[in-house]
């Protein structure tokens, strides 16, 4: 790139500036962003397409001027743009090409994957560019926020929406409701012109689990955490619902995520194609923070802004510190820092507990705690998985947890197992470990019969059981008939707080499972999936259906019924 092209522009171009800064090790910033920037500085050498800075200054100005900050500790303060951001904004506004269809100049970029760490501002700033878009549009301006599930939507518009009305301007010729934001103020009634009732245009919000039907001539759509998508599925209408414009804009803004082959694998799979110039997508801009390495992120504290673009402004580096620091001794929080806080693929191949800390070789023996209190837990398979059944006990002053289990599986399953699992389950059914149902199903009633037994032979008695209401009604409704309380506990991420209790216990060696070798294969088998709040909640790996997890299952489920219970629970052992 000659500096002949570059003068005239870089007086008044955030985007060159930027550049030139990042090029100067001033900012720092990571491989894949460089290769898109150096893509972006030879448009201004080629003659097909216009360089217009008009529409990019309209809407940074819009932003500082009419946007304020809603939160905490920016609330009410201007929505001053970083230089990042500036520069982002002017690389989807100030490139035109001149479409032969429609026979007008238009935006390069229709096209936009945003991928950035957590707490960087981007639902902020792509919800400040809606809004933006929204005012400074054309009159009858569309717009879609979308997710993977509705809370994360209301994310986005509900930061648009509180924008809208930290401004007295833009609230006093708007209105909102729930179904979305509008032109048109009742009570300061304009009767013509774009502020008006006449003025059709919306923003409105959807979820991929609302199956996008709402989706349908929009201007421009923009679907926040693109990791959570397990297919296109909910992005499709969207796109679809974008053709009709003249100049559309659809933007993606995500963190990295660990969902194995997931739609934002796909995406960056081609985005990585893109910047090695093996696929050719000019309507693209792919603006990806990312580290060159994850052995740069444990060594160099001054590469985490390769990804953090807003650390030290927006983001505190004394909050990513703490995290580090927290990933250096928990599986868990490494796996989500590398993810969230770095955009480093993770995957849900990843092991929740590593050996050492599942590996527990004390025993005891059930007659200790002949009439004790315990709490119960099931995880309950008809057909193809193992069922599990599982009692807690403890001791007063004592923290550590005692489990007792028993296992079950159909008869017909054993055959269909690999040859290393089937001389494992042989060997458990054997010590009577596991429990065979006959036929193809698992028989609940020996379920009961397990707990039924454990109180009359060692007078245990059980004060709550948790299961998870699937395939267990019948069952549910046998065990109320013997005198159980039972507690729906729904396998989700509610399980996020005793999961990682669990874990604690695990490594504090405060876990006695009697070193139990189905319990032990269960824990290795168990891995993570996680949500945007760092909750998580235990999955099988990809794949590897017939690893069997339920042993961990119930661990975790019985550790939610202590939690949620525990004074009285307590208060019962220490009689």
């Amino acid at each position: 790139m000659t500096k002949e092209y570059i003068y005239p522009y870089l007086e008044h171009s955030f985007l060159l500036q930027y550049i030139a800064k990042c090029k100067a090790n001033e900012i720092i910033i990571g491989n894949e962003l460089m290769v898109q920037l150096d893509m972006l500085l030879e448009h201004f050498e080629n003659n097909a397409i216009r360089i217009d800075f008009k529409d990019a200054q309209k809407r940074i100005k819009f932003i500082e001027t009419q946007c304020k900050h809603f939160e905490a500790p920016f609330a009410g303060k201007p929505f001053l743009l970083d230089l990042f951001q500036k520069a982002f904004i002017e690389a989807i506004y100030i490139f035109k090409v001149y479409d032969e269809e429609i026979e007008q100049w238009i935006r390069l970029y229709q096209d936009v994957l945003y991928l950035v760490a957590r707490k960087n501002g981007k639902t902020p700033l792509i919800s400040a560019i809606a809004l933006a878009e929204f005012f400074c549009g054309e009159i009858g301006t569309r717009i879609l926020c979308s997710s993977n599930d509705y809370e994360q939507a209301d994310l986005m518009f509900q930061a648009i929406d509180s924008m809208r009305e930290e401004s007295r301007t833009l609230e006093k010729v708007t209105r909102s409701n729930i179904k979305g934001i509008f032109f048109g103020n009742p009570k300061n009634k304009k009767k013509t012109g774009k502020f008006s009732l006449k003025n059709k245009g919306h923003i409105k919000k959807i979820s991929a689990k609302t199956g996008a039907k709402e989706g349908k001539n929009i201007r421009v759509g923009a679907v926040d955490e693109v990791h959570e998508l397990k297919d296109n599925t909910s992005i499709m209408p969207i796109r679809q619902a974008l053709s009709t414009q003249n100049d559309p804009l659809y933007i993606e803004l995500t963190t990295e995520g660990i969902i194995n082959d997931g739609y934002l694998d796909e995406r960056l799979r081609e985005a990585r194609k893109v910047l090695n110039g093996e696929l050719e997508r000019p309507r693209w801009l792919i603006w990806m923070y990312t580290q060159d390495s994850e052995q740069e992120v444990w060594q160099d504290e001054k590469s985490w802004a390769k990804s953090n673009p807003g650390l030290g402004v927006i983001k505190k580096r004394s909050f990513l510190q703490k995290m580090i620091e927290e990933a250096k001794t928990s599986k868990t929080m490494r796996v989500f820092v590398l993810s969230k806080d770095f955009n480093i693929k993770q995957n849900n191949a990843t092991a929740w507990l590593s050996t050492d800390i599942i590996v527990n070789e004390d025993e005891f023996d059930i007659e200790e705690f002949r009439n004790a209190f315990g709490i119960g837990a099931v995880d309950l398979s008809k057909t193809g998985d193992l069922a599990s059944a599982r009692i807690m006990l403890m001791r007063a002053g004592d923290p550590k947890k005692y489990m007792i289990r028993k296992y079950f599986i159909p008869e017909s399953k054993l055959a269909n197992l690999p040859k290393e699992d089937k001389q494992k389950f042989e060997q458990w059914i054997r010590e009577d470990r596991i429990e065979v149902s006959p036929g193809n199903e698992n028989d609940f009633r020996l379920v009961t019969a397990w707990f039924v037994k454990i109180f009359q032979t060692y007078g245990i008695r059980i004060y709550k059981i948790g299961y998870d209401k699937w395939s267990a009604i019948y069952w549910a409704k046998d065990m109320e008939d013997y005198g159980f309380d039972l507690v729906r506990v729904s396998q989700d991420f509610s399980l996020s707080e005793p999961m990682k209790l669990v874990e604690s216990d695990l490594k504090s060696k405060l876990i006695n499972y009697g070193n139990d070798p189905i319990d032990k294969w269960c824990l290795e088998n168990t891995a993570l999936n996680f949500n945007s709040k760092m909750d998580i909640m235990p999955i099988k790996v990809q794949g590897q259906d017939h690893k069997k997890i339920d042993g961990a299952v119930t661990m975790i489920i019985a550790y939610k019924v202590y939690i949620d219970n525990r004074s009285e629970f307590t208060q019962l052992v220490g009689r």
